[in-house]
């Protein structure tokens, strides 16, 4: 198409009330509206045949997840849930692959009943992050060998402890904590509900798809020998 055919494009108005709908388009959109869903009930698989009946024994069996096809779904649902909204938070922190398959097996198998009103998933997710984090780096630093401890020097043991960084004071962790309503108070509190929680369940070394056995020393076994391939 030639320059000179080619139509030429609007100019930027800034008149009042030049970015509105006009009276087509809001027809249109008021049209459209009619038929959204105006109530939760309208979301369910099958309706009564009139207001004041009520459902088939075989749908109100699939409601209440009774039929084969349906066991376990909220559950399956719910775990998904946990393990993607836990990943997304390891990622928005830049956690090592390591990091982040510790806080996905404790998080796999956590029960978040036990922290109450505060078991939202992100919430107990930053708990289990801020846990593993800094247990893995005083590790590290030594500070969880007592008997090394001992033979330290005050002035020695207070320039090891200055070392250490909690992944708290990141500006990124404290933003998302700031974001889920997660406070220092809380953050402490809700870390000693995990800490009995792990002793409890047995997820102290807990490690999404490896073994707690395993040495972490010994080289990775290629994917192809895992899933027995050539």
């Amino acid at each position: 198409m030639d320059e000179a055919d080619q139509p030429e494009e609007p100019e930027p108005v800034s008149r009042p009330g030049s970015g509105s709908l006009d009276r087509v388009e809001a027809r249109r959109n008021e049209f459209v509206r009619r038929w959204d869903v105006v109530s939760p009930s309208a979301t369910r698989i099958g309706r009564p045949e009139s207001p004041d009946g009520d459902l088939s024994e075989r749908l109100r069996r699939l409601h209440e997840e009774r039929h084969p096809a349906m066991a376990g779904h909220s559950a399956r649902t719910h775990f998904l849930d946990k393990m993607r909204i836990t990943q997304a938070l390891c990622n928005r922190v830049g956690l090592t692959r390591w990091q982040r398959d510790r806080v996905l097996g404790v998080m796999r198998d956590l029960d978040l009943e036990a922290f109450g009103s505060q078991r939202a998933v992100p919430k107990v997710a930053l708990v289990v992050i801020r846990h593993v984090v800094d247990v893995e780096r005083r590790r590290q630093l030594g500070l969880e060998d007592t008997d090394r401890l001992k033979g330290l020097s005050p002035e020695a043991m207070e320039r090891l402890y200055e070392r250490f960084d909690s992944i708290a004071e990141d500006p990124d962790f404290e933003l998302l904590c700031e974001q889920h309503d997660l406070d220092r108070t809380a953050l402490n509190r809700l870390r000693r509900t995990l800490t009995d929680q792990l002793d409890e369940q047995g997820l102290a070394g807990a490690a999404y798809g490896r073994s707690r056995s395993r040495d972490r020393a010994l080289p990775e076994i290629p994917a192809r020998h895992r899933a027995g391939g050539r």
